[in-house]
């Protein structure tokens, strides 16, 4: 295991996107804001994705074209309300038309983070993670589904739902994003990391590469693949990291901080609400 403080990997972690940004690599890393990776208030999101429509799911679609309206400079500003957990639609979250959890909840809270270890937000937002889920209740279930946004994230699905079922995805989560962020070990969207190269890594973590490699194209996999895909599609989660709340609702907010505050108040409305049981 890498030796390493959250607090070392997050400064790190800035530096490295920092640099990165400035490095005029053939293949840079989706473009995150300083600001953002240092968890100010900027919207958090990385990639822009092209999702193809998975059969029976919607396909994202472009926002209607045209320019707006010019808003009349004498009109006073309209109120937002917010509800009894403090949220404010549009805001805070936005419920997803027809949003169905990830599993059924079987009485618990469903948070899910959309993520995948290429993305440099998502290694920013990690330690914070770690922190955060470690605080959760035993009513709420974390999830985390990787993102395939592009052909160098795919391999990194794969490789997390192999060491899902090999039993090693919670001992390794952290040392994935540090390898390739920090280490650059693994190269992610500055070149293309083979399954024998991504098995060579897990390897260092007590598996055999040969089977992890095998793994990464199992039907097994393929088939947490396509459930990741048809979730992230339906949850119109275009962007990561996202947070999702019971298939419902998808969390925003003005600082990564603000992100998982957002999270934990609509974890109470929901349980207040008495919906975990759907």
């Amino acid at each position: 295991m890498s030796n390493y403080t959250p607090t070392k990997f997050a400064t790190a972690l800035l530096l490295s996107v920092l640099l990165a940004a400035c490095g005029g690599n053939d293949a840079p890393a989706p473009e995150t804001p300083a600001a953002e990776a240092a968890g100010t208030a900027v919207e958090p999101t990385t990639a822009e994705p092209a999702l193809d429509a998975v059969e029976g799911e919607p396909a994202l679609a472009d926002a209607p074209g045209g320019d707006p309206a010019p808003a009349d400079p004498g009109a006073p500003a309209a109120a937002m309300p917010a509800d009894a957990a403090g949220l404010v639609a549009g805001r805070d979250y936005e419920e997803i038309p027809g949003g169905k959890p990830l599993e059924p909840l079987n009485g618990k809270i469903e948070v899910v983070e959309v993520f995948n270890y290429v993305c440099p937000a998502c290694a920013a937002f990690q330690p914070l993670v770690n922190s955060w889920k470690a605080r959760l209740p035993a009513d709420v279930r974390f999830t985390y589904v990787p993102a395939a946004f592009g052909p160098r994230w795919d391999p990194y699905v794969r490789a997390y739902y192999a060491a899902e079922a090999m039993g090693i995805a919670e001992r390794t989560h952290d040392a994935v994003f540090n390898a390739l962020h920090i280490e650059r070990t693994l190269k992610g969207e500055r070149g293309e990391d083979s399954p024998a190269e991504i098995g060579a890594f897990y390897a260092k973590h007590g598996v055999d590469a040969k089977q992890f490699a095998s793994t990464m194209a199992s039907f097994a996999v393929d088939s947490k693949y396509n459930r990741a895909k048809q979730f992230i599609v339906r949850s119109q989660a275009n962007s990561t990291p996202t947070m999702i709340v019971n298939g419902k609702y998808r969390i925003k907010g003005t600082s990564f901080e603000n992100m998982l505050e957002n999270t934990s108040a609509m974890i109470a409305r929901v349980r207040a609400q008495g919906s975990a049981a759907e």
